[in-house]
């Protein structure tokens, strides 16, 4: 058995939370390969060190140096090496960083810096190899993830390394620099690291004893889910559960290497097993396993007679997006109605009047009415397809409660539901659709 383990930021916070990751490391011989994240918040007010990472950016943009924002960062470090009983000079480590964020004069360099910083203390506080990300994670002249020549870099790179601790985040661009994933991205790191040495289970250590069916904010007493599909995860992800990054699947699923949600604190509970389809146990299965959403999209609404004979009206319609360079989320539609569904945040200053304007230009519609404060809800799960009466449960449990839906969009490969309804109605339509599946 291999492991590969990323421990998150709040994972690396403080002396306490790096104990505890050590014990959990060593409670388990076949964690070999080790990823982390920049310390995260040690109390709710408390400053992430990426995000000061990014203001000792500017402020070298601005004046040159950073000397007094990476003093906080420096004092950080410097205060887990002393709680740690640590016996080797962190402050040199530091004062290099300092100097190169400096002469970098690069946002990614400067935020790749608190994972490099942390993997640095983790390796010689586990007495394993530091291994530079940078040696192994490559991007391609358009900014994408080289995912073939990652692959051999991490095999020649941990063939012979037993024992290893790796920075999240971050990688080499094609000119030799150094890039960032998106905020969250050294999960991407595990999950390359872990198809690059062929792991058995990729953990990923964070914060929550793994998924939950639903926004706790929402339902104090959700239940967390025992085991979710890569798909299901993707659909979760996609409606804003953020446990982990939305792409970290995507370096796994060639691989079919499962995944395990844990939780740092509480190292005991059981957590989320994110697994391919095949390795689904269909005895724990449940007719959904979560439930997601998303507030503030608008729905724009075009009807025309005789649509679906007119040859490329979908083609038409979309083109007006694409000329405006908006992302579409959804287009459900009927004989004669056509519904393009897109975040509101994208059309602001004017954008949503110019357009409908250039829809009506373009098809020539017999109606187009724009619905505002609209909130999608996604209900996903891997048993869906195989049950009756999902749909109708769903409705029923909205109805019972006055909410109105205003849209109907379900996958074509029933994995998932999705509805809309005013933003006023989505924590009670999240609430009713938990207690209509999980508390019947």
């Amino acid at each position: 058995m291999l492991k590969v383990c990323k421990f998150g930021g709040t994972s690396m916070a403080d002396a306490r939370a790096l104990k505890q990751v050590r014990e959990i490391i060593e409670s388990d011989k076949s964690r070999k390969y080790i990823v982390v994240s920049a310390p995260g918040k040690r109390f709710k007010d408390d400053i992430k060190i990426t995000d000061m990472l990014y203001r000792c950016y500017d402020e070298v943009v601005k004046s040159g140096n950073c000397k007094k924002i990476f003093s906080v960062i420096r004092n950080r470090f410097n205060e887990i090496v002393k709680e740690l009983g640590l016996d080797f000079d962190m402050n040199k480590i530091l004062d290099e960083t300092e100097e190169a964020i400096c002469a970098e004069k690069s946002a990614d360099f400067a935020a790749s810096r608190g994972e490099y910083l942390s993997a640095v203390l983790m390796a010689n506080y586990l007495g394993a190899e530091f291994v530079d990300a940078a040696e192994m994670i490559r991007f391609d002249s358009s900014g994408r993830l080289n995912n073939e020549y990652t692959d051999d870099k991490v095999k020649t790179r941990l063939d012979k390394v037993k024992y290893a601790v790796i920075p999240g985040f971050y990688g080499k661009d094609s000119h030799g620099k150094i890039k960032t994933f998106s905020r969250g991205g050294s999960d991407i790191t595990g999950s390359i690291i872990a198809r690059g040495v062929n792991a058995d289970l990729y953990e990923n250590w964070t914060d929550v004893s793994g998924f939950l069916i639903c926004d706790p904010r929402i339902v104090p007493e959700a239940k967390v889910i025992e085991q979710l599909t890569y798909k299901e995860l993707r659909e979760l992800s996609y409606m804003g559960a953020s446990v982990l990054h939305s792409e970290a699947i995507f370096p796994l699923v060639k691989s079919r290497i499962p995944i395990n949600i844990k939780n740092t604190f509480r190292p005991a509970d059981n957590g989320t097993m994110i697994v391919p389809s095949e390795q689904y146990n269909l005895k724990k299965e449940s007719v959904i396993t979560g439930i997601a959403g998303k507030k503030d999209f608008s729905v724009i609404f075009i009807e025309k007679s005789m649509m679906n004979s007119e040859v490329g009206f979908i083609r038409k319609v979309l083109s007006v997006m694409e000329h405006y360079g908006l992302s579409v989320e959804h287009v459900p539609s009927g004989i004669d109605t056509l519904s393009v569904v897109l975040s509101s945040e994208q059309l602001k200053n004017g954008i949503l009047t110019d357009v409908v304007n250039e829809i009506r230009e373009n098809v020539n519609p017999d109606y187009v009415h724009v619905i505002e404060n609209v909130s999608l809800v996604a209900t996903v799960g891997h048993g869906m397809a195989r049950r009756l009466g999902t749909a109708a449960k769903i409705f029923n449990a909205l109805s019972d409660e006055g909410i109105n839906i205003k849209m109907i969009d379900q996958g074509s490969s029933e994995l998932n539901i999705i509805i809309g309804v005013s933003n006023s109605d989505y924590e009670k339509c999240i609430h009713a659709i938990y207690n209509a599946f999980i508390n019947d």
